[in-house]
């Protein structure tokens, strides 16, 4: 099953100088009762200012991956923690019982465009923690890079059975999907700039994606695009009553 997810069932908010495009998944299969779907909680594209401070403020049971392709961030959290994120450094903030942070968007990286996406651990109370991780290049050319996921070829760990990919494919190249990492899986494919062909009949734009379930097509760039892959095993445990990840219906 091939589910294309266009830009009418997401969610938009903007305030001063803070957009956000929500995409709860979930919110394409009514029959789930679920705005998530499987341990993919939500998934939040932003464009934020530089100067903008998002102040200091709670989190509880979310798996939270910040994933940036522009704009410089400087990071401080209630564990003490202050780094830089940009492109080129990502973070995970395993949130569990309880997690709070602020992010402060740089002068001098320009305005800020990324995801921050919210996955469901396999439990509620876990021991919070934080992790990041420097990146080799800034892009993947024409190959999927394992970013965050279970398991110790992933340099990120997510604590339920989720696993995220990234890749630039160039104009007019194919890809398919990678092998699956376990079973029961289902594919969640995000086309963060750019434009691509599904099969023959599909084209998805920036801020587009489709879910895709037991099936494995083709996708060409028609321009050379931003890919993020998100992989979720439909059978995993997991809690949905996260602060954000959890089920909101």
């Amino acid at each position: 099953m091939i589910t294309k997810i266009d830009h009418t069932i997401k969610y938009g908010k903007q305030h001063d100088g803070f957009g956000v495009q929500t995409l709860y998944p979930g919110l394409i299969r009514k029959e789930l009762n679920d705005s998530g779907f499987s341990t993919l909680g939500r998934i939040d594209h932003a464009r934020i200012n530089t100067g903008t401070l998002i102040p200091m403020h709670p989190h509880q049971d979310d798996e939270i991956l910040t994933y940036l392709r522009s704009g410089r961030v400087e990071h401080r959290d209630s564990a003490g923690f202050s780094h830089m994120i940009s492109k080129e450094t990502m973070m995970m903030m395993n949130a569990g019982g309880k997690f709070s942070h602020e992010e402060l968007v740089l002068e001098d990286g320009g305005v800020l465009e990324g995801l921050q996406i919210f996955i469901r651990p396999e439990s509620g109370g876990l021991l919070p923690k934080v992790q990041f991780h420097q990146l080799s290049q800034s892009y993947s050319i024409n190959h999927w890079r394992k970013l965050a996921g279970r398991g110790v070829d992933y340099p990120l760990q997510i604590r339920s059975q989720t696993w995220v990919m990234d890749m630039r494919l160039e104009t007019g190249r194919e890809t398919l999907l990678p092998e699956e990492p376990d079973s029961n899986t289902a594919f969640l494919f995000y086309v963060f700039t750019g434009e691509v062909q599904v099969n023959e009949n599909m084209l998805l734009s920036a801020g587009e994606s489709v879910l895709i379930e037991g099936e494995q097509p083709f996708f060409r760039a028609m321009k050379t695009s931003d890919l993020v892959l998100f992989i979720t095993q439909t059978n995993a445990v997991h809690f949905d009553g996260g602060m954000y990840s959890g089920n909101l219906k």
